[in-house]
């Protein structure tokens, strides 16, 4: 049934998100850009968290525009750098605000030259995996405190890739130090966003938490992945991609139909996946559950690889003294 519902999903059975509180990583273009004006013209409050200020109050401004009215804000996170993650979670704990909805969507894809994060980790695990992992962490006490004021059960939503099938986890060179492929690191990162998903959902579940871990993928969309950032090739073969990208797959509007979908449809379950129905689940309008590699069910290395997350940021969830600090539930 939920897979004959979800079929039939579209923008316009997303309910009134009025009261409800979201932040958005990466949001000032692409899957993450309409991500945000869609739940903001649906009454969320959304806070823009990008790494480029300028492009983010572009965002901003054009959001305004788009759906006067909105109540969007903008914040400055550079999930490459952990003093960025930490300073974000601290001011946002600061405003005693529950947290209804967190997108982890930001993604760095494939640069053609080994990059490090700020703190010496690979750009796209240090990036699309480490910073998510340490953002989740550090804000997950205002999704707690929203589960306490809300019939509405909070949400993280992890944006993984159908590149996650050809994903493998070197645990013997997680940083890609001594070989360095861009898209086997994509992958790896892709695959490492599933599965902490995963993870976080039967931590979730085990603590007897209402916060709900789910993923979504856009399928292949025409984002700015494809179109600047760290180019894979020349910036001219990059606009040829993008070009023969859009006129295939989905559109960026379309590719932020999975999150949307895991963001706010009522048949969502525990540690779902979403994704387009279309041809090898690249496009579509019709939104279900997206297939999962079986190296993404794998609970020991899920295991592994939180252990490994929390020893690398120095951010820990659920150990045996975990509770939600007292000044932070009263909201």
């Amino acid at each position: 049934m939920a897979n004959h519902m979800s079929k039939q999903w579209s923008l316009d059975d997303i309910a009134p998100q009025n009261g409800r509180r979201v932040i958005i990583t990466g949001a000032n273009s692409g899957i993450g850009y309409h991500t945000a004006a869609i739940l903001a013209r649906h009454g969320a409050e959304v806070v823009l968290a990008c790494r480029d200020e300028q492009r983010g109050a572009g965002a901003i401004a054009r959001l305004r525009r788009e759906v006067p009215g909105a109540r969007v804000e903008l914040e400055r996170l550079d999930l490459a750098s952990l003093e960025s993650v930490r300073a974000f979670a601290n001011r946002q704990l600061s405003l005693r605000l529950p947290l209804d909805i967190l997108v982890n969507n930001a993604g760095v894809m494939a640069p053609p030259r080994r990059v490090e994060t700020t703190d010496g980790f690979e750009l796209q695990f240090g990036t699309n995996m480490l910073g998510h992992f340490a953002l989740t962490a550090l804000l997950l006490p205002a999704m707690e405190a929203a589960a306490d004021h809300s019939s509405e059960r909070p949400r993280v939503v992890t944006i993984a890739s159908i590149a996650h099938k050809k994903g493998r986890l070197n645990f013997d060179d997680l940083q890609s130090t001594r070989r360095y492929g861009p898209m086997s690191a994509y992958r790896q990162s892709k695959l490492a966003n599933l599965m902490f998903a995963f993870e976080l959902d039967r931590r979730l579940r085990a603590s007897r938490s209402r916060v709900m871990s789910v993923a979504a993928h856009p399928g292949v969309a025409n984002t700015n992945l494809f179109r600047d950032g760290h180019p894979v090739a020349s910036r001219a073969a990059r606009s040829v991609l993008g070009s023969v990208i859009g006129a295939l797959f989905n559109s960026d509007s379309n590719g932020a139909l999975p999150t949307l979908y895991a963001a706010t449809a009522p048949d969502v379950i525990d540690g779902g996946y979403y994704g387009p129905l279309g041809l090898f689940e690249a496009r579509g309008e019709r939104v279900g559950p997206a297939k999962v590699a079986s190296q993404a069910r794998n609970e020991a290395d899920a295991r592994r690889l939180w252990q490994v997350c929390e020893a690398l940021t120095g951010t820990a969830i659920f150990h045996k003294n975990y509770s939600i600090p007292s000044k932070q539930r009263a909201i």
